[in-house]
């Protein structure tokens, strides 16, 4: 497959990808008042016995090897704080809002990755990251007054966690770890975190809701395997501002199923995260050039 084919098949399964973890978000949010933590345990549980079926046909381990367990610890435990930030909001919050802080994760990659896997950060990328911090601002509405801050401040909690949750499965594809397994491994282990919680605080649930955190585990076993898929086609930079097209579908489907409309500042926010996402990675690609 020449290198044009690839990035092509690398841009629709990162779109698919968007596409997926924009239903998982409104499924979550359309869920109602299920606890977060029922939330995440039902959204890992069936994604994790989805991605049982493709370690099952690659007779692939269960135990991570010792030179990854730290880094699939962590990545796990990130991305499990991560989801539980990104609940949280998108319980109070409109779809787009909380999709939008969770894509603060691209930036705070870049910042983890100086620290775990030594790459210093270019000056035009610190102007990216403050440039989307600005952003998250407009989207945060810090005030004593604003009754979504602590929803807001949840959601920019979760992209922080699932951008260093992405900083490690950078470092572990890098050295040779299956991305099904670490998509097996977070599923599994965020399972068993939440599994306690419902032994002793279980809300009973209406089939409706049931039937949401199923709809938001296939989305999410979805996503997972077409961003990993996208992924092993092409470079993050240069297919990972496509990504970013989550947060039309999210605004597009929190209008049709929820009738949300985001606010003027909502709107401000979006324009200069995602304008500072595609200088990064214009900056990226010329870079790599």
């Amino acid at each position: 497959m020449d290198n044009e084919k690839r990035l092509s098949r690398a841009i629709i399964l990162i779109i698919i990808s968007a596409f997926c973890f924009a239903v998982m978000n409104l499924c979550v949010s359309m869920s109602g008042d299920v606890p977060v933590i029922q939330k995440t345990f039902f959204r890992n549980f069936f994604a994790m016995l989805i991605a049982s079926v493709t370690m099952i046909k690659n007779k692939h381990y269960i135990i991570p090897k010792k030179g990854e367990r730290f880094g699939i610890i962590m990545r796990s435990a990130a991305g499990f704080l991560g989801m539980l930030g990104n609940f949280y909001a998108l319980s109070a919050l409109k779809v787009s809002d909380a999709s939008l802080l969770n894509k603060m994760s691209p930036f705070f990659a870049v910042l983890f990755s100086a620290f775990l896997l030594s790459e210093k950060p270019k000056k035009v990328q610190l102007v990216c990251i403050i440039t989307a911090f600005c952003g998250a601002m407009f989207v945060l509405k810090p005030s004593f007054q604003n009754a979504e801050l602590i929803p807001s401040c949840a959601g920019f909690f979760g992209g922080a966690c699932a951008g260093l949750a992405y900083t490690f499965v950078r470092k572990l594809t890098s050295g040779g770890t299956k991305g099904y397994y670490i998509v097996f491994f977070f599923s599994a282990f965020s399972t068993l975190c939440a599994a306690p919680a419902l032994i002793f605080d279980f809300h009973p649930m209406t089939l409706t809701q049931l039937l949401m955190l199923l709809g938001a585990g296939a989305a999410a076993a979805g996503g997972q395997f077409a961003i990993t898929a996208s992924y092993s086609y092409a470079p993050a930079k240069e297919v990972s501002i496509y990504d970013y097209s989550q947060i039309i579908f999210a605004g597009l489907l929190g209008f049709v199923f929820k009738n949300e409309i985001p606010d003027e500042l909502s709107f401000i926010g979006y324009f200069v995260i995602i304008a500072a996402a595609l200088l990064m990675f214009l900056y990226n690609k010329r870079s790599a050039e």
